[in-house]
């Protein structure tokens, strides 16, 4: 063992994770190996029972087992052909207004969120269905694409998400308040971005022609049965999920569990559902719900460590020492999220991270589910800025070749949406029943 300061541990920890991870190895690498290898220097041969014990305590955590349900669920649909259907009958009701087809996008992403809950699924789905119609549709490219990034981002955000999944145990907050707290500000936030897509191309009408009326020439009898008949699954499912823990009917575990089945039951109804089928979910859903498993061990080993040695209190210390008061404190934690958010994914951030500045909510008097939805909103922008940019990098890999889109044309596609969540922030700042106007109606 080294009698090493908590300051100096601190130092090495943080500034080895810096270097580690941006040398390019995957994420659960460097967290578990720096965490396992200070705690040896700091700790000697206790580090190992240290490290085991975090290790166990999260990986048996009866809130995580929603997390392999949740993404079992959104595999599900992504087979179930729901999307396909929604596309059409949305392109059939907006495909005449300037804009529509980006509009409609984001609209479908929405809608995809809240039954999907994996942003991997939501942006591949968008990218098949709709870059192709807008692009052979002589839509500007980085319009299409940034509609295609913000909307499938979305699927993070608006339950059942993942991410609050994750960040519910971490922070000790109810997933079930987290997921009625983040479901306004991901309302908000479509309509935030439909409002810009519809403003600028008004402004600017050669970025997104109106479809000839050829094409779209359907009688409005079949657009409404198109859009009923495709929109009512969706609702059946974002009911057997979230109206389950809404009325108190049952905790996020469990109403996992009927949405997987409720999932299961719409892909068999729409006849996507067969063996060869079955074991390709089974196997995606083995290979997320490990990776995630994976990089929380490993973060929660290199946070036990942290923690033990003091570290956690130098950075609490630090960020609280923030002039301008709490809202200065506020505005150093949210900026600390939006760095690292260019350099790691979420899941190490909310791993490292959430463990240490979570706690700083009641001390400052923030309501722990606004301060933790916060986060999740501001977490949003981390999709969409390079050079970790996950939604940017899943798009340019599914599209199409023959569509010509550059990543360059992604990022000036991206960048307003940026600037729209900075203005949701605020305005939720300002109103935070934003946020904590549904969680205040559940049923206990």
């Amino acid at each position: 063992m080294i009698d090493l300061s908590p300051e100096i541990i601190t130092v090495l920890m943080l500034g080895g994770l810096v270097v580690t991870v941006l040398s390019g190895f995957p994420l659960a690498l460097p967290i578990g190996t720096i965490g396992v290898g200070i705690g040896l220097l700091a700790f000697g041969p206790s580090a190992f029972h240290l490290v085991y014990q975090q290790i166990f305590a999260i990986l048996h955590d009866y809130v995580l087992l929603a997390l392999p349900l949740f993404v079992f669920m959104g595999i599900v649909l992504e087979h179930s052909g729901i999307a396909d259907r929604m596309y059409d009958a949305l392109f059939q009701i907006l495909s005449g207004f300037r804009g529509g087809l980006a509009i409609m996008t984001v609209l479908l992403g929405t809608v995809l969120a809240a039954c999907v809950g994996v942003i991997t699924a939501s942006v591949t789905m968008l990218t098949y269905l709709a870059l192709p119609a807008m692009v052979k549709r002589g839509y500007n490219k980085s319009i299409a694409t940034g509609a295609i990034c913000a909307g499938g981002s979305l699927g993070i955000l608006i339950p059942p998400s993942v991410m609050l999944v994750i960040y519910g145990p971490m922070a000790r907050i109810s997933v079930g308040k987290l997921f009625f707290g983040a479901m306004m500000p991901g309302l908000l936030l479509a309509f935030l971005y439909c409002a810009y897509i519809a403003l600028r191309c008004r402004i600017q009408p050669q970025l997104a022609p109106v479809i000839p009326a050829e094409d779209r020439a359907v009688p409005l009898s079949h657009k409404l049965r198109l859009l009923l008949t495709s929109l009512v699954p969706p609702v059946f499912i974002i009911l057997s999920v979230l109206g389950t823990i809404f009325a108190g009917i049952a905790p996020p575990t469990e109403a996992a569990a009927v949405g997987a089945f409720a999932a299961l039951l719409l892909t068999a109804a729409y006849r996507r559902l067969n063996w060869a089928t079955m074991r390709k979910i089974l196997r995606q859903s083995l290979i997320v719900s490990s990776m995630v498993m994976f990089i929380g061990a490993a973060s929660v080993a290199f946070t036990g460590v942290f923690l033990k040695a003091g570290g956690g209190n130098v950075v609490q210390t630090a960020v609280l020492a923030t002039p301008g008061g709490r809202w200065g404190v506020f505005g150093m934690v949210m900026f600390i999220y939006f760095i690292l958010g260019f350099f790691i994914e979420w899941l190490g951030i909310f791993f490292i991270m959430v463990p240490i500045l979570a706690p700083l909510a009641p001390m400052l008097g923030f309501d722990p589910v606004w301060f933790g939805i916060m986060i999740c909103v501001n977490l949003q922008m981390s999709f969409l800025t390079p050079p970790y940019a996950f939604a940017i990098f899943v798009l340019r890999g599914v599209a199409p070749a023959e569509l010509g889109v550059t990543t360059t044309d992604i990022i000036k596609g991206v960048i307003p949406y940026i600037i729209i969540i900075v203005i949701a922030l605020v305005l939720m700042v300002i109103f935070p029943d934003i946020i904590l106007w549904l969680p205040g109606k559940m049923i206990r």
